[in-house]
């Protein structure tokens, strides 16, 4: 049996994805029964409404189905955040709810709520708060329709279209459609003992005709029509884009088929406003796009452009978060707010991270780490596939292959390495496996239908899978993580989470059952995609708790939901060595980081296939701008360490991770700025240039926080790359120096060496630009300063530095620079706020080069100031014309002060003039 479901895997997997091995919306029958349900044929109404501790709460009624009752909440938070909660007030069976996905201090951010009746309409409620935004909810009583508005412009509309519909549980009847009670799909058959629970309902987005979100799905960042308008033929075109947790071999570019997590998240766009929507809920959903196109300028609501969604969910509630904006960056701070944002990760994690299903034992371990010195290539991070494992048991070690797992740790750590294993929700059913024992007598595993442990099929054959509903599981897992009962483990040890969808390999589309049992009588169905989540947060307090809570931990994980972004990374999955998956990854990413979870990359070079020379070099010289930078790659592909295809493809290779590692301040930065407001490392262009109609469907590009453009090198054999630069100032390239206006677009000329890379003009990045074996050995490295004027001669940036791997930063301990550049003098100034706690971070890192771009070539002399022990200091830097990066390709057009050697933690000046001036 486990032979025959090996090679079965084996097959799907040389084969790829097939459509026919996953549900559609025509196979699943609440979508069918939602999806093309007539429009205006809401029954749900409204009778009464009152303030109730500044909460909107609302008396509800569904006027055809036996009159069930419901009950309406709309709570407001600050910031512009309203609420609208929607379920049965006395249902036959509690629906589950979420609530985990959010931060557990929302309460405290809400604000009072004042219901004023309509004067012209007695069928309107208007619901206002004080909290500045000039947001207001209008809600229409019969039927129930709640549009949103700030200053009397109408941003958002519910049930506008009549598609509301929540299905209530109810005792079998005649006449009930099929699907209803019992569905089956291929060879399976899902009993549905509790009947049709759906709910649907559609959103209008006024004043907008570009859609971002709903990860995780290969297509552009804009999501696409999947239907269109009845002004334009009507009907259905697609399929709608499909949420839902799946393990997914190669998975198709260009497809609304979902993937490996789920947030049901979308961001509105236009150059006038940005709004979004979030729906609270972890059962499977499809979400229909129709744009209707328009006039912008017109002031008749019913003749400018907007898109139409329809939401449609097997089960849940309708918990259904509109976030009012103004601005991109405006609703990544509210949806962050709600959601959580990614804590600041230790240093190592934003480093180049190598791994590969498997390496074989501890010599292949050491081969490859002395490959990487023998070679001059930087790395941080080795990692170890399931086959590292005893058997297929996480938690242990193959005495065979890694008889020394402390011992190969210890040696890593030397190199100041880490190391990260495997850990699936999976457990293999052995009776004499520790792991698989404790989870069965404590009743941690998740049930089948008839209540008994479900053993499905994975790696290690017959398995069970743990309960991550079940809290008491999650605090009985993170303990296995103790060095005490992780046996071989050591505190430079990282955890990894795949196949947390979770996968079954002979479950109804290789996941559980719908109708498996969870803690607290929750259908599998209900709780699907958010089960990766909670998995993913048990390992990560499990990281915590070794390490007593004062280091920081890295858990990486394949499957998501909304909140992930608070516990750890997670990746795009099994990708395959193709050029359109290349390109593809770029909005994947793009649109991961918009949805709070801006800890994401995809794997480098494609975990599927053998990439050839050319493909490989591309998808470092892109992967190493990913804010997760992995290079891995399937069991039966061949070996790709960076130095297996010669030169000059090594030497290219290393320049490309060598880049990563001369930002990691710069990133660092980046990252802590995301811990504080949730804005995305990696971001879109419109998210910084939101007027600029240009850049809002754009994917070819980006940018690494707000100041640098990354164009990468997506097709085979190009000699060029269009650019184009957004804004009204100048862009530099990294290498040549050459300026670029904005609001323009050029051919630039690439090699297999370059990437097209620019620095926006009025700012200023900090660099390590010494080549070290990994970023620990990197901490006491000087700092270069790349200064890039903008056309009136100025520019500004900021550093963060702490120690790296604790939470001392929390206490004060920290250092904070603020640099800025006006009338030819770079200033460095303290940037940390005002009474912050009292422990200190020191440092003796100096700043030791700064390059100038944008500066005529000329003689100039630079000229030092800042305070010493014995009083003040000024002295002469040497400033010559040099290269900006120490890269192959860089040009000697950038003026360089030389050993300026000044504290990075000290206030200090520097005046630049021409040498017969100053």
């Amino acid at each position: 049996m486990f032979r025959a479901l090996c090679l079965w895997v084996l097959f799907v997997v040389a084969n790829g994805f097939k459509s026919e091995e996953f549900r559609n919306c025509d196979k699943a029958s609440f979508c069918r029964r939602n999806r093309f349900r007539p429009e205006g044929n809401s029954t749900i109404v409204l009778r009464s409404g009152v303030v109730n501790g500044g909460v909107y709460v609302g008396t509800v009624e569904d006027t055809v189905d036996n009159g069930v009752a419901l009950e309406l909440w709309v709570i407001a938070y600050e910031g512009g955040i309203f609420r609208v909660r929607l379920k049965e007030r006395n249902p036959l069976r509690v629906r589950f709810e979420p609530p985990d996905a959010l931060v557990s201090d929302l309460d405290l951010q809400r604000v009072s709520i004042e219901a004023v009746p309509s004067q012209a309409n007695p069928d309107v409620t208007y619901l206002h708060t004080n909290d500045g935004s000039g947001a207001v909810l209008i809600v229409q009583h019969t039927p129930v329709q709640i549009d949103l508005a700030v200053n009397n412009a109408y941003l958002m509309s519910v049930n506008n279209r009549g598609l509301l519909n929540f299905e209530h549980y109810r005792e079998k009847r005649d006449g009930d459609e099929e699907g209803m009670w019992q569905e089956t799909f291929r060879s399976f058959t899902d009993s549905k003992p509790y009947g049709p629970a759906s709910v649907a309902f559609d959103l209008t987005f006024l004043g907008s005709e570009h859609v971002y979100g709903l990860p995780e799905h290969a297509t552009g960042s804009s999501l696409k029509e999947t239907r269109h308008s009845v002004a334009e033929g009507g009907g259905a075109i697609s399929e709608p884009y499909r949420l839902f947790n799946l393990d997914v071999f190669e998975y198709l570019s260009e497809s609304p088929f979902g993937l490996y997590g789920s947030i049901p998240l979308m961001i509105s766009h236009s150059a006038e406003r940005t709004v979004a929507a979030f729906w609270l809920n972890a059962a499977e959903m499809f979400v229909d796009v129709t744009k209707v196109r328009g006039d912008f300028s017109s002031q008749t609501i019913a003749q400018r452009p907007r898109v139409v969604t329809h939401w449609i969910s097997e089960t849940g509630i309708l918990d259904l978060f509109l976030f009012v904006g103004p601005r991109p960056k405006d609703v990544v701070r509210q949806y962050t707010g709600v959601t959580g944002r990614t804590p600041l990760p230790p240093m190592f994690a934003i480093a180049y991270h190598q791994s590969r299903w498997n390496y074989r034992d501890e010599e292949d371990v050491y081969e490859v780490d002395n490959m990487f010195d023998t070679h001059a290539i930087p790395y941080d991070v080795l990692w170890l596939d399931i086959e590292h494992t005893d058997g297929k048991r996480y938690f242990t070690w193959d005495k065979s292959l890694f008889p020394s797992p402390i011992v190969m740790q210890n040696r890593m750590a030397s190199k100041g390495r880490h190391m990260v294993t495997i850990v699936d929700p999976h457990i293999k059913r052995d009776p004499g496996f520790v792991l698989h024992e404790e989870a069965t007598a404590k009743g941690y595993y998740v049930k089948d239908s008839s209540g008994r442990d479900y053993d499905g099929w994975c790696w290690p054959g017959s398995s069970s899978y743990v309960d991550t509903l079940h809290p008491e599981f999650r605090s009985w897992w993170a303990d296995k993580f103790s060095l005490a009962n992780y046996v071989g483990s050591t505190p430079i040890l990282h955890i990894w989470n795949d196949m947390n969808e979770p996968s079954v390999f002979n479950g109804p589309e290789i996941s559980l059952p719908r109708d498996a049992l969870h803690h607290g009588g929750f259908e599998h169905r209900e709780v699907h995609n958010a089960y990766g989540m909670y998995f993913h947060m048990a390992s990560y307090e499990g990281l915590l708790r070794r390490g007593g809570y004062k280091e920081r931990a890295f858990v990486l994980s394949r499957a998501f939901f909304a909140g992930s972004q608070r516990v750890g990374a997670v990746w795009t999955g099994d990708n395959a060595a193709q050029w359109d998956h290349l390109a593809k990854s770029i909005p994947m990413v793009l649109t991961l980081g918009l949805s709070g979870l801006a800890f994401s990359g995809a794997d480098v070079g494609g975990f599927f296939g053998n990439p050839d020379a050319e493909l490989l070099l591309r998808w470092y010289q892109l992967g190493a701008f990913y804010p997760f930078f992995r290079a891995h790659a399937h069991l039966d592909t061949k070996r790709r360490e960076p130095w297996l295809f010669g030169e000059p493809w090594t030497s290219d290779i290393r320049d490309a991770v060598r880049r990563r590692y001369m930002l990691l301040p710069y990133y660092y930065t980046l990252f802590k700025e995301t811990s504080k407001t949730g804005v995305p490392v990696m971001r879109p262009l419109w998210l910084e240039y939101p007027s600029d109609a240009a850049v809002f469907a754009l994917d070819s590009q980006f940018l690494v926080g707000k100041d640098l453009l990354v164009r990468p090198v997506l097709e085979a054999g190009a000699k060029q790359q269009s650019v184009y630069f957004p804004g009204n100032d100048v862009w530099y390239d990294v290498l040549t120096c050459e300026g670029y206006l904005g609001g323009r677009v050029a051919d630039i000329v690439v090699s297999l060496s370059s990437v097209p890379v620019f620095q926006r003009g009025g700012s200023i990045i900090p660099r390590k630009d010494r080549a070290r074996r990994s970023s620990t050995q990197m901490e006491k490295d000087p700092y270069t300063l790349v200064v890039a004027l903008n056309l009136v001669g100025e520019a500004e940036g900021t550093l963060y530095v702490d120690d790296g791997k604790s939470f001392d930063f929390d206490y004060g301990a920290y250092i904070r620079r603020r640099f800025t550049f006006a009338n030819n003098r770079l200033e460095s100034v303290n940037d940390s706020p005002i009474g912050r706690s009292a422990m200190e971070y020191a440092t003796d890192c100096l700043v030791e080069r700064v390059v100038i771009l944008g500066l005529a070539k000329d003689q100039y002399r630079a000229v030092l100031e800042m305070s010493a022990q014995h009083g003040r200091v000024r002295r002469d830097v040497d400033a010559v014309y040099g290269p900006p990066m120490l890269l192959k390709g860089a040009q000697n057009r950038a003026l360089v002060l030389r050993l300026p050697n000044v504290p990075v933690s000290s206030d200090w000046s520097i005046t630049i003039g021409k040498s017969s001036v100053v």
